[in-house]
């Protein structure tokens, strides 16, 4: 007996906690060798078919595959982002498909649903696999059995496998555009201003929208901005429009945002040397400086280590307008005149503003939609007086006098650059007719 003799209370205990850690470093051993990759298959080629939709249902297993990732940060993984079944999915290993050795890796899956599930039975998940040491696949299918037959297997491709230099500073993602989204007029004006403020590119994760919609999206395709991700996630699961789950028998909440946000950030790892999580009517407003690369530099450097920057959600109500930049010719196109909308919401008691993030993306594991759950090195709150987010929809303080809210017209900063590039995308567009 390893404890045999002793008398003391404290011995005893010096004891107890020995054991327990020998046991528990055991176990840690036995859970990492469980995840170690075996070969099981030797001398074959691989054969499963490659899946190219964004998002791959698994034959009855309430698994859905985005995208797979490789992962070198702490070791050598590849995370694919999913969707599971918070209950019910238990079990998933990945198949490896080395070549030219073609060697068949199994590896067994640590799956990480996220926390921010909001109660719907379905949510966002990593699902984790140790790649084998001596190669460096390609490709990866998911099963839920370490034995079978991989021909039978979708494959999917393993993004970030190399490193890149950065193509761009600034990548906005854009989360489940739906219900047949029509509000032209400030969708433009949007990224007119994040074009302004130095973004490179906008990824959007498609759900549905106007034709007149897709006409714009269209253009800013072939122009290079806009980069579109198809997200027919109601193909697949029954979808809220709401962030909670109400008990109406939805499976995910808001058309999988949270997904898709995190897709989006493993998706431009490698490409962009900041993300920016907003939705297509928030725009991230600096007031001390005249773009976004000049308040990051600034806001890293009074921050050294920080990845995640938050700024705060402030409300521009639609219903309440200014009589400046009525502009005749845009009255014919669907959608807000942000220009018009300067009044902002004051604070309300006890009710914390929402925030919206620029991350570096290299030092994300998990994001939720108003922060991240999981990543290397700190976040920071951006001071109102540096930055705020411009967020002009429907009021939420719906019953305040006009002569409540706050006058700010820290957009009519940009508003000569704003209106030739908008009427230069309107007439390019064919929405506006040439002067």
């Amino acid at each position: 007996m390893l404890c045999a003799g002793k008398k003391s209370y404290f011995a005893a205990a010096v004891c107890i906690i020995t054991v327990t850690s020998m046991l528990a470093v055991s176990y840690l051993r036995l859970q990492r060798l469980s995840h170690q990759p075996k070969v099981i298959q030797e001398g074959r080629k691989c054969r499963g078919k490659i899946a190219n939709s964004t998002i791959t249902a698994l034959k009855g297993n309430k698994t859905f595959i985005i995208s797979p990732y490789f992962d070198g940060r702490e070791s050598k993984v590849t995370r694919l982002i999913g969707i599971v079944h918070h209950k019910d999915v238990k079990q998933l290993y990945c198949w490896f498909c080395c070549q030219p050795n073609g060697k068949i890796y199994v590896s067994k899956a640590k799956i990480d649903v996220h926390s921010d599930r909001f109660g719907f039975p379905y949510g966002a998940a990593d699902i984790v696999c140790l790649e084998p040491e001596n190669c460096d696949p390609t490709h990866v299918s998911i099963h839920q059995s370490p034995n079978g037959n991989i021909d039978q297997l979708p494959r999917f491709e393993i993004k970030n496998r190399k490193a890149e230099t950065f193509s761009v500073d600034f990548t906005v993602c854009i989360s489940a555009m739906f219900g047949n989204y029509n509000n032209v007029l400030q969708f433009i004006q949007s990224m007119e201003m994040y074009k302004i403020l130095g973004v490179q590119k906008v990824v959007i994760y498609k759900n549905n929208c106007s034709h007149l919609m897709e006409k714009v999206l269209k253009f800013y395709v072939e122009e290079g901005t806009v980069e579109i991700i198809p997200w027919p996630i109601n193909s697949h699961l029954r979808v809220s429009s709401k962030w909670h789950f109400m008990q109406d028998g939805t499976h995910i909440g808001y058309y999988g945002q949270i997904t898709a946000l995190n897709d989006c950030i493993y998706r431009n790892m490698e490409r962009s040397k900041f993300v920016v999580l907003n939705d297509a009517d928030e725009i991230i407003l600096p007031l001390k400086h005249p773009d976004w690369k000049t308040m990051m530099n600034s806001l890293q450097e009074q921050n050294p280590g920080t990845g995640v920057f938050l700024f705060e959600n402030h409300i521009f109500p639609e219903t309440v307008s200014s009589r400046m930049f009525n502009i005749s010719s845009w009255n014919t196109v669907p959608g807000v005149n942000i220009l018009q909308h300067v009044y902002r919401e004051p604070d309300r008691k006890d009710v914390i503003n929402p925030r919206k993030m620029i991350v570096d993306p290299r030092k994300v594991i998990q994001t939720s939609v108003h922060s991240v759950l999981h990543a290397y090195g700190d976040s920071a709150n951006v001071p109102m007086d540096v930055a705020l987010i411009y967020h002009c929809r429907e009021a939420l303080q719906r019953d305040l006098p006009r002569e409540s809210l706050i006058r700010d017209t820290t957009l009519w900063r940009y508003n000569s650059s704003l209106i030739r590039n908008v009427n230069k995308v309107l007439s390019q567009t064919m929405l506006q007719a040439p002067k």
